[in-house]
């Protein structure tokens, strides 16, 4: 989902720079979800789960057509694969120091970037520049007007507090080394509905994992908050992310998703870098302890280390404590 809403401002530059050209999305079925309502694109859905299966059904798709150019912008053996299928004459991948597992084989021409230390968005506005295009610094995310009138019956909103939406957890594994502390999420959703008079929803997918996270958040809070972990729609958690005041949340899709709708987002981050991947238009609301996390775990500084290095380890996001969340939050608030 962030790499889906990191690639809107490269649609969003040709679709302005380029009004009459037609534009193709191979995207993956849950993603397709975020992103099916943008007018002016076609969609072809890659659904995984079918196997070899799902590479034959592109190859059909694709018969007897061509394409100009394909921006060839996900680094995996997945994208690369399904690029061998995409009859373009020109094929733009990223740089040879990025072109991980091996992009570079499946690409005729790459991007030259200004520097290899990018935000992701960044990076991917590379390819438009390729081009000399104008770049267009606009998300413009739907949000559907429906999934936002279901919400307003599942939030049973009828006074006029601000929202502060919670996302607890990162992608949905038993073991997410991304994750902060379930004790700072209640500390902090207690102090936003107590001492600020906010409303507190935690939001998050359908996983076991995610579910119990945001059980126990719950039965810690003296105030206890919207739980609607696990039932929500795409389109749904889009407009509760939309409504929201504030968003806090750590590296995972409904942080980048909050960026893209515009709503200020606090980040959680120290087991991955915020300048490669936090919330772009939001960089001095995120709570950053990857500095402190390089040096006490790896002995590194942010200039000698790889510029994707993660921290695998559990207790990472620990270093991150509830004061310095509440104090962006408090911040935040006062100035809206």
């Amino acid at each position: 989902m962030g790499d889906i809403t990191h690639a809107l401002p490269v649609l969003r530059t040709l679709q302005k720079n380029w009004p009459s050209t037609s534009v193709t999305w191979i995207i993956g079925k849950t993603e397709y979800q975020l992103v099916k309502d943008i007018e002016g694109v076609e969609f072809i859905i890659f659904d995984k789960s079918q196997g070899l299966a799902s590479y034959n059904k592109l190859r059909k798709q694709f018969k007897g057509r061509h394409f100009d150019i394909l921006l060839h912008m996900q680094l995996s053996l997945r994208a690369s694969a399904i690029s061998f299928f995409v009859p373009a004459g020109i094929k733009l991948g990223f740089d040879k120091e990025r072109a991980k597992d091996m992009q570079w084989l499946f690409s005729n021409r790459k991007i030259k970037p200004t520097s290899t230390r990018q935000h992701v968005v960044d990076s991917f506005m590379e390819f438009t520049t390729h081009f000399g295009l104008k770049p267009e610094m606009e998300w413009n995310l739907p949000v559907s007007g429906a999934a936002r009138e279901s919400l307003k019956h599942k939030l049973d909103k009828n006074d006029h507090k601000k929202l502060l939406v919670i996302n607890p957890c990162a992608v949905a594994k038993s073991r997410n080394w991304r994750d902060w502390t379930i004790d700072g999420y209640a500390a902090v959703a207690d102090y936003a509905s107590e001492e600020l008079g906010m409303k507190v929803v935690l939001s998050g997918g359908s996983s076991i994992r995610e579910q119990n996270v945001a059980a126990t958040i719950f039965s810690l809070c003296k105030e206890k908050p919207v739980n609607l972990v696990g039932q929500t729609s795409i389109a749904e958690l889009v407009a509760l992310l939309d409504m929201a005041s504030v968003v806090i949340a750590p590296d995972t899709g409904p942080t980048h998703i909050a960026n893209a709708l515009n709503t200020p987002v606090i980040g959680l981050y120290a087991a991955t870098n915020p300048q490669r991947a936090g919330p772009y238009r939001f960089q001095k609301l995120v709570v950053n302890h990857y500095t402190h996390a390089l040096e006490k775990y790896y002995n590194l500084s942010v200039g000698d280390a790889p510029w994707g290095q993660r921290i695998h380890i559990d207790g990472c996001m620990a270093m991150i404590k509830a004061d310095e969340v509440i104090k962006k939050l408090r911040s935040l608030v006062a100035q809206s």
